[in-house]
């Protein structure tokens, strides 16, 4: 251990370093100028986004990939309340995530001072601890504290609130060793072994694996489980990164607009292994996949923390581990003596899953998202990251991409519009060498478009695709099936997003026919590449093309 003579401020950076963290993602303010300062003179990079929101989602992005926490500093008041969509999304895809917020020095308190807010009271349902930080001396405490609370059991957010009188206070000698982990949790031998007897003695088994706190490790040790035991796999809402979509044992995603026949599998599994996820409302189906409290299926449910299991299902065989530690568990049981189920079952939900997952050819309009989907997944590089917002453009990506490689998923299963654009940029930093494709709709988009301006000045080279069919697409379909021909509130009048991006020092495309679309990706991918610079192409979409399997007309006529 170090002693420092340091302020508070120049504390909080001190601490953030010896916790291993390489860059932070904020908007500046007053309320934090001692942080800002001390940050130039450190190893630390100071990310600055257009909007709060922006950095807290970008931060959040960038710890899904990774599993470290996301850090995050915005200023009191409007930039806490700015920031509070990134906690959100924290908090439902289980990420760890660090929020700093400026706050009025102590002795303004309670009399609502400038911009002042009780954080405790407006984020305590979303985070999983809010704290002033009432004290410079208790610095390395409670951002130590932050750490480990914001990565153990179910992964979430953190609050810090840091008073700004406190950021100039003297700090001299205090101590923080060096370094840090998330803490595992291991399953007992005789949990693995019950599960094993379980998996071996049913005959319609099926895993569906979700959740946080993966590594490829992990998905590695898992996936060769699957194998010696012909086990079935599918993967969680908006988590498909966690197993090989071309892999024989592959049965498809548990998301929206799920495939039937998936959904028929579930329900008639007579062991259903859930690894690492929640099964919330999404992947359930609207609660309607399981039982509740006790499904018919036996089920197995693994997750690290314990408040979640038996909190919505009543588990046959309940698992407190995290992923990584219940992976390498998996490893050590002994394989099966024999494999008494008929192996014609996972090939037939692989099957299944390929006949649902290849895209359509044709569709309304010049421009058919379906062969753009079969020309991205041949030109498009295995390793390339995936980041997506919320709308029904992301079925495109979620039915027909196949994922191939662990770390190439980024989206967000609250459902959070605008988090495609914050979230390539966490992926572009945190992973520089690899390829990051950001596809968004033109509503999505529009959530945070300033953070193109952050892709641009970053020198990120991100591809952005944005599916523009000038209509909040998801809204519009359940208005016109529900009050059909009755439209509110849904048509978007937008502006030339090529334009745009070469506004900002971007390239800028816009796609109009199907047949442009390959010359245009290859043009945009060199543009990015010997720019360092954000390429968009703006993607014209028919209005009928509201999914793929459906036009707006046949879903006004109740087709």
């Amino acid at each position: 251990m170090e002693r420092i003579t340091a302020t508070g401020g120049e504390w909080v950076v001190g601490c953030l370093e010896r916790l291993g963290v390489k860059r932070v993602f904020g908007v500046p303010g007053e309320s934090y100028l001692p942080v800002l300062d001390a940050l130039v003179d450190s190893s630390i990079r100071f990310v600055g986004c257009r909007h709060e929101g922006g950095a807290t989602l970008a931060a959040e992005a960038q710890a899904k990939l990774t599993g470290l926490p996301g850090v995050a500093f915005v200023t009191r008041g409007p930039g806490a309340t700015n920031a509070a969509a990134g906690l959100h999304v924290a908090r439902q895809d289980s990420t760890p995530l660090v929020l700093f917020v400026g706050q009025v020095q102590r002795d303004a308190r309670e009399r609502e001072a400038f911009q002042e807010i009780d954080y405790r009271r407006m984020f305590g349902d979303v985070a999983k601890w809010v704290a002033d930080v009432d004290r410079a001396d208790r610095v390395p405490e409670m951002l130590s504290r932050a750490f480990h609370v914001a990565t153990s059991g179910r992964p979430g957010p953190v609050v810090l609130a840091l008073p700004e009188d406190m950021l100039r206070e003297d700090a001299t000698g205090l101590r923080l060793p060096k370094g840090f982990a998330p803490p595992e949790i291991h399953p007992s031998d005789t949990d693995m072994t019950r599960l094993a007897a379980l998996i071996d003695g049913a005959e319609r088994p099926l895993a569906i694996v979700g959740g946080s706190r993966w590594d490829q490790g992990a998905v590695d040790a898992f996936t060769r489980f699957a194998v010696t035991r012909g086990l079935p796999v599918a993967c969680s809402f908006r988590r498909q990164m966690l197993f090989d979509h071309t892999h024989p044992l592959y049965a498809g995603d548990v998301g929206l607009a799920i495939n039937p026949a998936l959904a028929k599998r579930i329900r008639e599994a007579d062991v259903l292994l859930l690894a690492g996820g929640r099964f919330g409302e999404v992947p359930s189906q609207g609660y309607a996949l399981l039982d509740i409290p006790v499904p018919r299926q036996t089920l197995i449910h693994v997750h690290a923390d314990v408040g979640e299991l038996g909190r919505v299902y009543r588990p046959s065989l309940a698992i407190a581990a995290t992923p990584r530690a219940f992976a390498a568990a998996l490893d050590r049981v002994p394989p099966p003596r024999h494999r008494p189920r008929d192996p014609d079952l996972a090939r037939a939900a692989h099957e299944a899953y390929r006949l649902w997952s290849t895209p359509p050819e044709g569709g309304p309009g010049a421009l058919h998202m379906g062969p753009i989907m079969t020309h991205l997944l041949a030109a498009l590089p295995e390793d390339a990251i995936i980041a997506n917002g919320a709308g029904n453009f992301a079925t495109w990506i979620h039915r027909y991409h196949r994922f191939r490689r662990f770390g190439t998923q980024v989206a967000p299963t609250s459902g959070s519009m605008g988090y495609a654009l914050p979230a390539a940029i966490g992926a572009q930093m945190a992973f520089p060498g690899q390829l990051v494709l950001c596809v968004t709709g033109d509503g999505d988009f529009q959530m945070m478009a300033q953070e193109f301006g952050t892709m641009a000045q970053e020198r990120l080279p991100i591809l952005v695709l944005v599916v523009n069919n000038g209509t909040y697409g998801t809204i519009r379909m359940h208005q016109e099936r529900t009050y059909p021909g009755r439209v509110s509130g849904t048509h978007l009048e937008n502006p030339d997003f090529a334009a745009l991006a070469r506004a900002y020092g971007g390239h800028g495309e816009t796609v109009t026919t199907t047949a442009q679309m390959a010359e245009a990706l290859t043009r945009a991918r060199e543009a990015a590449t010997t720019t360092h610079r954000p390429a968009l192409l703006d993607l014209i979409l028919d209005i009928e093309a509201i999914t793929p399997t459906r036009t707006l007309s046949d879903i006004r006529a109740g087709r």
